[in-house]
C-alpha cells in the first residue's frame, strides 16, 4: 500500500509522463535490451523498429501514475496485457528487471527534473504495479495449464494441413504431436509460435488469431505474408509461408487473448474486419452458428480485391442461414471480381453505408483490421451514436489509439 506523501509524488509526474512518456520507453528499451540482450528472444522486434511497443508502454505507465491511488481502475488494461504476457512466457522474475532499467531511463531522460524523492517514489510505485501485474498473470498461468487440454510454456504442434486461402494469405492447421487433447478457447482468442530460425541471432514469437470455431482437435491460424524480409514481420511471416511444411512441427503456448465474442449475450452482434483482420471474425462467426443459431449476426469484410480474399467460401456457405448476413468490400476489385459478382460493395466502409443498412441500437459491434481503418470504423460508429459499451476492437500487436485520425476513409489491406 502506498503512502499518500509517495501517491501525490507520483500524481505531480503526470503532465511530464504525457509530455516525455515515449522517449523515456524509447530509451528504457535501449537499457533493457544493451544489459539483458536474452530478452530480445521475447520481445517483436517489428514492434521495436516501429515504435508500438514503445508508445503503448508509455500509454500504459501514464495511466498506471493517472490511477496510482485506484489501480483497480486500469484492471481491464492490466489483464490485456497480461494475456499478453502469459501467451509470450514472460516471468515474475523477470519484473524487477523491467523496474530497475524504467526508473533508469527516467532519470536519463528527465535528468535533474528526476531527483531523489521522485525515483524513490516511481520506485515504490512500480512495486505495486509490477504486482498488479504478477497476480493477474499468475491466475492466467495456473488457469491455462490446470483446464482439460491445458499446458504451461510451449507445446508441440505438427502442421497437419497447410492451405493457401488467397495470394497473401495461407492457413496452418496445426495438432500437438503427442496426440493428447488440446484446450478450448474463446472466439477471438489468440495462440503464439515460437520460431528458430536459422541464421537468426534470437527466437522470433509471434501471436496469431484462431480462425475457426472452438471445439475442434486441431487450431487453425490464417496468416497474411507481409511483402518482402528487410523487417521481422516480413522475415517471419514469409519463413511460415515459404519455409514450413506439412508435417513439421511448430513450439504453441495456450490460448490467451480477452478480445472474445461474449455469448452470454443474444443482442444482434456485428462483426467488421479488415484484411487479415477478419481471422478472429470468422471464428466469432462459426461460434454464433454453432451456438446461437437464433443470434442475428452480419458480417461485413473490407479487402482490396478478390485475390487477397481469404476464407471467403466459407463465409459465403454461412451467409445462406437465416441468422446470417454477410457484405463484402472491394476498394479495387479486378474485371474477373466484377465479371462473377464476388463482392457487394465498391469502395470503403462508410459512416453513411452503416447508417442505412445495419441496426445501431442494442447491437455488439466488434472490429479488427489496419490501425487507420479501425479508426474510421471507431469514429464512424461513435459518430452514428453507438455506446462505447457496444464497442470492442482487437490490435494486432501493441495497444494503440483510436481515438484520432486524419483518415478520412477506412484503409484496407
Amino acid at each position: 500500500m502506498l503512502d499518500q506523501k509517495t501517491i501525490d509524488i507520483i500524481k505531480s509526474t503526470v503532465p511530464v509522463l504525457e509530455k516525455h512518456g515515449e522517449a523515456i520507453t524509447t530509451r528504457f528499451y535501449q537499457l533493457m535490451f544493451s544489459n539483458h540482450p536474452e530478452l530480445l528472444n521475447i520481445f517483436n522486434h517489428a514492434n521495436q523498429k516501429q515504435s508500438r511497443q514503445q508508445r503503448s508502454l508509455a500509454g500504459a505507465v501514464y495511466a498506471a501514475a493517472k490511477n496510482i491511488d485506484n489501480l483497480e481502475a486500469i484492471l481491464p488494461v492490466v489483464k490485456q496485457i497480461g494475456h499478453k504476457h502469459r501467451s509470450l512466457g514472460i516471468k515474475p522474475e523477470q519484473y524487477p528487471i523491467v523496474g530497475k532499467h524504467l526508473l533508469l531511463a527516467i532519470k536519463d531522460v528527465l535528468g535533474e527534473a528526476a531527483n531523489d524523492e521522485i525515483i524513490d517514489a516511481w520506485g515504490k510505485a512500480y512495486g505495486e504495479i509490477a504486482n498488479a501485474f504478477i497476480n493477474v498473470e499468475a491466475e492466467m498461468y495456473d488457469k491455462a495449464s490446470s483446464q482439460q487440454g491445458g499446458w504451461d510454456g510451449f507445446r508441440h504442434f505438427v502442421v497437419d494441413r497447410k492451405v493457401k486461402e488467397s495470394e497473401v494469405i495461407t492457413s496452418f492447421y496445426l495438432k500437438p504431436e503427442d496426440g493428447k487433447e488440446i484446450s478450448s478457447f474463446l472466439p477471438g482468442q489468440y495462440i503464439s509460435i515460437k520460431l528458430e530460425i536459422e541464421g537468426e541471432e534470437y527466437t522470433h514469437i509471434r501471436q496469431y488469431s484462431l480462425s475457426d470455431a472452438p471445439g475442434k482437435d486441431y487450431y487453425r491460424i490464417s496468416i497474411k505474408r507481409e511483402a518482402g524480409t528487410s523487417n521481422p514481420d516480413g522475415m517471419v511471416s514469409n519463413y511460415l509461408h515459404l519455409k514450413v511444411k506439412e508435417g513439421d512441427t511448430l513450439k504453441v503456448s495456450a490460448p490467451a487473448g480477452d478480445f472474445v465474442l461474449d455469448t452470454n449475450r443474444n443482442t444482434p452482434v456485428v462483426l467488421i474486419s479488415g484484411g487479415v483482420g477478419l481471422t478472429p471474425m470468422v471464428s466469432m462467426l462459426k461460434t454464433v452458428v454453432d451456438v446461437q443459431p437464433e443470434r442475428k449476426v452480419t458480417f461485413i469484410h473490407a479487402a482490396a480485391n478478390g485475390n487477397v480474399h481469404a476464407l471467403k467460401e466459407e463465409i459465403q456457405a454461412l451467409s445462406d442461414l437465416e441468422n446470417v448476413n454477410s457484405y463484402v468490400f472491394y476498394d479495387s476489385p479486378t474485371e474477373e471480381d466484377r465479371n462473377n459478382n464476388r463482392f457487394d460493395v465498391e469502395g470503403y466502409v462508410t459512416r453513411d453505408w452503416l447508417e442505412k443498412n445495419v441496426s445501431l441500437e442494442n447491437v455488439d459491434f466488434y472490429f479488427c483490421g489496419p490501425v487507420p481503418f479501425m479508426k474510421a470504423i471507431n469514429r464512424s460508429l461513435k459518430d452514428l451514436g453507438v455506446k462505447g459499451e457496444q464497442i470492442h476492437f482487437e490490435f494486432f500487436g501493441p495497444m494503440d489509439s483510436l481515438e484520432e485520425t486524419d483518415q478520412k476513409e477506412p484503409v484496407t489491406i
